[in-house]
């Protein structure tokens, strides 16, 4: 059974940091490339970062560039998100996801985890 389990959201104030861990398990995790997605209310959900199986290639959306760093341990199965000088624009709900390089949109992600709130507030 695949499973995703993100963990370190929590309320941060702007400028502070975070790093958000997902456990996989059920598949052969350095198979797969890997993402971070975010969602707020009433909008969809947004690819933040990408990384690739063996995380030679990276992507991040521009409003995140230069303050995120995706990372991947494939002996321990874990990916993670390093969030620097993070924004009130950051809050959101964050989740991995996993798929295939190249075919990461929303609606091609293979599996999704529950997802970890993450609240950039002063």
């Amino acid at each position: 059974q695949v499973r995703l389990v993100e963990s370190g959201g929590g309320w941060v104030q702007p400028g502070d940091s975070l790093r958000l861990s997902c456990a996989a398990s059920g598949f052969i995790f350095s198979d797969y490339s890997m993402t971070w997605y975010r969602q707020v209310p009433g909008k969809e959900r947004e690819l933040v970062a990408a990384i690739s199986t063996n995380g030679n290639s990276v992507n991040y959306i521009r409003s995140v560039r230069d303050r995120f760093t995706i990372d991947r341990d494939n002996n321990k199965n874990m990916l993670y998100l390093q969030m620097d000088a993070l924004k009130p624009e950051d809050t959101a709900v964050y989740y991995c996801a996993s798929c295939r390089w190249g075919d990461c949109s929303a609606d091609k992600v293979l599996s999704w985890g529950q997802g970890t709130q993450v609240t950039v507030s002063s």
